[in-house]
């Protein structure tokens, strides 16, 4: 007889941070406080916190006896060489400028390579990236496969771009009105889908015969690189850390928001292998972020991001961080409940369409089910949806993604397997109750970046 091997979490607790358990009464209070938006709740009223994978990782024991090495002079820390050789070691790029988060870097990348009506093609919109793209002068252009969008499709790589879509842009509007593709690796808004090593080199030859450049959004591509190694052919044999260094190999430039694969709580980069390019970014980071040699960072966080670089590309390591998330996921398709396949890197995606199939995208149903779950258990998740993509520029109108998603975000090595049982549990009594739930409606709705500070209302 055969049995099915288990794997367990490389690493043991040596510390723990005590959890608030609260009633279903204490929720229903705190979430109409919140105007209905889990990004308002307070930390202390939630049990489960699946609410985003950025900065809220568990450091190691090594990065931690980093954080007392930090070199806390203002120029030329010897912790932001040790990140730039981590950087250039692992991801191949040359040129280095620190940030304070991810967003720091596509405010320059924006800046330094985007023109008044540009066009950004890219493997589907991430919030932040596009409003730097648009405040820039350029127009963002979904060139992601069809599967993408749809959340039944099994496609190994729904993160693949789609080369006649990107070619059929260019030969529109002319290479010369496009300045970069964006290339996410472990793409968020799809659900944390993969983008195969096989399209990306697909890519980076159509970018060549137009001298087009590639910005790579790379904030899991360790992530993206466990999925290459286990479902694409070629690359069983090969390290997750090979596969990484190959996949940034084969782009120009790139915008890291650290707070996610590397492993900390705060800090980003933004990286090039142009040299006019670094040298204008040298010039702003003084503006918008610090010195060029600490850019908004600590010395003791920078030490902390180059050892979580070499610890996040580790084979052991990246088998148990999407362990768990395929653990959840199949926990919930278990008891019948719609999400995003195949399942993801980061996070299981509830398909809140087919989830509340009676609720029209006007009255936000992913919004509605990320606070339902919220009072049913005090799990916190986050909407994808609608409301995250926000309004047409020119229109003023909303912006309709095929996707309706709750995102369950793991962080990594914080929670337990038995936590996530929890959570399984939890949103399939919400399933049981689902055709009782109503939606909402906005109250207060800000210019920019919405789903961060909107506040809604149940619709009676």
């Amino acid at each position: 007889m055969t049995h099915r091997k288990s794997w367990a979490e490389p690493w043991k607790i040596k510390m723990v941070e005590h959890l608030t358990m609260t009633s279903k009464e204490d929720r229903m209070k705190a979430i109409k406080e919140a105007g209905y938006n889990t990004f308002l709740l307070r930390s202390a009223d939630v049990y489960i916190d699946l609410l985003t994978d950025s900065g809220t990782n568990a450091m190691s024991d090594v990065q931690w006896s980093g954080m007392m090495m930090g070199d806390e002079a203002y120029a030329g820390s010897r912790n932001f060489y040790n990140l730039e050789k981590a950087i250039q070691d692992h991801y191949s790029y040359k040129y280095i400028i620190p940030t304070h988060q991810g967003r720091g870097a596509e405010h320059m990348m924006s800046q330094i390579l985007i023109k008044e009506g540009d066009y950004l093609p890219g493997n589907m919109y991430f919030t932040t990236t596009r409003l730097h793209q648009e405040l820039a002068g350029g127009t963002f252009v979904d060139v992601i496969i069809d599967e993408a969008h749809d959340t039944e499709s099994e496609h190994p790589f729904k993160g693949n771009v789609d080369l006649e879509k990107l070619e059929a842009l260019i030969k529109k509007v002319g290479a010369d009105k496009i300045p970069y593709v964006c290339i996410a690796t472990a793409v968020n808004m799809a659900g944390g889908q993969p983008i195969s090593l096989g399209n990306l080199k697909d890519v980076r030859a159509l970018t060549n015969k137009y001298g087009i450049a590639i910005v790579h959004d790379m904030t899991r591509v360790a992530e993206n690189a466990w999925y290459i190694k286990v479902r694409e052919p070629g690359y069983a044999d090969k390290s997750v850390k090979e596969i990484v260094y190959e996949i940034c190999a084969l782009t120009d430039h790139a915008t890291m928001s650290a707070k996610k694969d590397p492993l900390v709580n705060i800090g980003g980069f933004m990286a090039t292998n142009d040299e006019v390019t670094y040298q204008k970014a040298q010039n702003m980071v003084v503006v918008y972020e610090g010195l060029h040699t600490y850019g908004g960072m600590a010395g003791r966080d920078m030490e902390a991001l180059a050892i979580g670089i070499a610890e996040s590309v580790k084979d052991d390591h990246m088998r148990a961080r999407v362990g768990q998330t395929v653990y959840l996921g199949e926990k919930l398709l278990s008891y019948g409940i719609p999400i995003v396949k195949p399942i993801g890197s980061h996070g299981v995606f509830l398909d809140a369409k087919k989830f509340l199939p009676h609720l029209s995208q006007d009255v936000f149903p992913a919004q509605t089910l990320a606070a339902e779950i919220y009072i049913e258990s005090g799990v916190r998740s986050m909407e994808r949806g609608i409301v995250s993509a926000g309004r047409n520029k020119a229109t003023g109108e909303h912006n309709r993604p095929k996707l309706e998603l709750v995102r369950l975000t793991l962080p990594r090595r914080v929670y337990t397997q038995a936590h996530m049982d929890v959570v399984a549990e939890s949103i399939a009594d919400v399933y049981e109750r689902r055709e009782s739930i109503k939606g909402l409606r906005f109250t207060y709705e800000p210019e920019y970046l919405r789903f961060f500070q909107a506040r809604f209302e149940p619709i009676s």
